[in-house]
């Protein structure tokens, strides 16, 4: 009976395993919200195995240790093997663990150089505009004695001043790879 249950359990860790190998291909190609709740809900089954197993394998082994009469020397070599293979399975575990856990490294470094992605564009846009806000800012003041304000054409040309400082800046940026 003991040999059964842990036949089974090498069942539920290959299915586990196909999941977490889906779970990869995820994490990789397109990591969202539900994929870290799927990373979590595989933990936490692989630690609910773990202890499972982890209490089988006392079991067989204080089995193993106190030899009763009521178990044979054949029945001994045939718990060391079932104790082998609690072994086995727990040393998969662990490997799974430690795939998921690398899985959420990947799911969270993903994450991150999406908002590094963002945060510079953010602060591209920033940087063209801030130079066209000074210049914004100081035609908005009220002087009276600014001598282009009298200029026929003195708006057209901040417009083409702020207009060529955009330009620039975003073709350099461009230029330089930053966009």
């Amino acid at each position: 009976m003991i040999d059964i249950t842990v036949d089974n359990y090498f069942s539920v860790l290959e299915k586990l395993g196909e999941k977490i190998e889906v779970l990869e291909v995820e994490v990789v190609e397109r990591p969202e919200k539900e994929t870290l709740e799927k990373i979590h809900q595989i933990k936490r089954k692989l630690l609910t195995l773990r202890k499972s197993i982890w209490a089988l394998r006392e079991v067989l082994n204080s089995l193993e240790r106190i030899g009763s009469q009521f178990v044979s020397r054949e029945t001994l070599i045939y718990l060391r093997d079932v104790y082998d293979h609690t072994i086995e399975i727990i040393e998969t575990v662990e490997t799974y663990r430690e795939m998921l856990s690398g899985m959420l490294d990947i799911y969270l470094s993903s994450l991150s150089n999406r908002l590094n992605e963002v945060m510079k564009v953010l602060t591209i846009i920033a940087t063209i505009f801030m130079p066209l806000t000074f210049i914004a800012g100081v035609y908005g003041m009220n002087f009276r004695y600014m001598p282009e304000l009298y200029w026929k054409w003195a708006y057209p040309v901040v417009w083409l001043v702020m207009i060529v400082i955009g330009t620039t800046m975003y073709l350099y940026f461009k230029r330089r790879g930053w966009l």
